[in-house]
């Protein structure tokens, strides 16, 4: 992702002045080898991203695209000294850190914006259009699903020491992170699997797949999460499921009825719609609506000008295309570039809306710890019935380490 990013900001015209990381890939056997200097001759290179932050006073905003464990130490500190903040999905790794750098970034006043980069796409207005407009009725019910993980889950931790590449500085990539040894078990390419640096599947997908919903929908805090997932043992625990179903249920909001959402991955799917054709197969990323007068179904993959559509087809030949109501976007990157130098653009997944977003996805991964189904007071960013389950909701950091 910092190699995407770096190149969609370079290819707008903007300066990429500093590079900070602590991995130099080329001394890796790695297909996806980033060569800094090669790519951006002009720009200064550190391991250490605070030392950056302090020699490099003049850099007015700031990309994060790293691990999740260290999404929020690093947004943060780039927050409060006032720099503009593009941070990747998910915006946190916990609860707690999102609800901070949201108040965070209110307080600094710099424009923001997530990496969900389908959130300004075409077909998410579409989705938003058809419902607010009430091609399928009130909405009661949502399936959510993806093709993730395709990392290692479900295992415990490795047993053996393999000593630390030249290429890597261990103790920095660990950042908050508790402390143990190093293992390409880890890193570069299967962290998301593993609960002290990653989100799961869902952390990984939900804010892609989920977004949808979430903004159609105008769903805030749920009032409820219960999960399900293939079997969690004292031997696997510091990795995610290798499956899992998480239902959340949010109370009604405005003239929206209470709704039930359903997130799948790990290749379980929710069933095939009443609507659909004969023998249809569901995308391997995806959503679909049900409202009490049909089905409102989308592809993640796709940005076509069929997706989303409506089942069934009766309803598609009624309902051809939604009136447009929601403005174009400009482009995911284009919009933080633009608002970041002054002009009057929005940024939709600004750290206000991306925040509530990654809230809603992460207090999945709280229920599938807990065990067992949670009730969640929002406001007070709590879980009522399993106080156990609160430990979940907050990151511990590592002495040295805080937001």
């Amino acid at each position: 992702m910092c190699k995407n990013d770096l190149s969609r900001f370079s290819i707008l015209g903007q300066n990429i002045v500093a590079v900070a990381d602590c991995l130099t890939f080329d001394a890796w056997q790695d297909k996806s080898k980033l060569r800094y200097k090669e790519y951006y001759p002009k720009a200064t290179i550190y391991r250490d991203y605070r030392v950056m932050l302090e020699k490099e006073k003049n850099i007015d905003a700031v990309v994060v695209a790293t691990p999740d464990h260290s999404h929020a130490v690093i947004t943060m500190a780039a927050l409060q000294l006032g720099k503009h903040c593009y941070t990747e999905k998910p915006l946190t790794r916990t609860v707690s850190e999102a609800r901070a750098i949201a108040k965070a970034a209110r307080e600094a006043g710099v424009v923001t914006q997530m990496g969900n980069n389908g959130h300004s796409g075409g077909w998410i207005r579409r989705i938003c259009e058809y419902i607010w407009q009430g091609a399928i009725g009130p909405v009661r019910e949502a399936h959510i699903w993806t093709d993730r993980p395709f990392w290692p889950c479900g295992i415990g931790r490795p047993g053996d020491r393999p000593k630390v590449p030249a290429s890597l500085d261990w103790d920095l990539w660990l950042g908050p992170a508790p402390e143990r040894p190093y293992h390409p078990s880890y890193l570069p390419n299967y962290w998301r699997g593993w609960v002290d640096f990653g989100c799961g599947a869902i952390g990984d997908m939900a804010c892609h797949n989920m977004d949808g919903a979430f903004w159609a929908l105008k769903l805030g805090h749920p009032s409820s999460i219960e999960a399900s997932s293939t079997p969690i043992t004292d031997q696997n625990r510091e990795t995610y499921p290798k499956a899992s179903i998480i239902t959340y249920r949010f109370p009604a909001r405005g003239d929206m009825p209470e709704c039930k959402v359903t997130w799948h991955d790990g290749g379980l799917l929710p069933p095939v719609p009443l609507g659909a054709k004969p023998n249809m197969k569901l995308p391997k990323n995806g959503s679909y609506f049900v409202g009490d007068r049909g089905v409102l179904m989308n592809d993640n993959n796709e940005n076509q000008d069929w997706n989303p559509y409506l089942l069934p087809t009766t309803l598609q030949e009624k309902h051809p295309r939604p009136k447009k109501i929601l403005p174009d976007s400009i482009g995911h990157f284009e919009e933080w570039v633009a608002a970041a130098k002054g002009e009057d653009v929005d940024c939709y997944s600004n750290f206000d809306y991306a925040a509530r977003l990654t809230e809603t996805a992460l207090l999945g991964n709280v229920a599938l710890r807990a065990g067992e189904k949670i009730y969640w007071d929002g406001p007070n960013m709590r879980v009522t019935n399993v106080p156990a389950a609160n430990e979940f909701v907050h990151h511990q950091y590592r002495s040295g380490w805080s937001l």
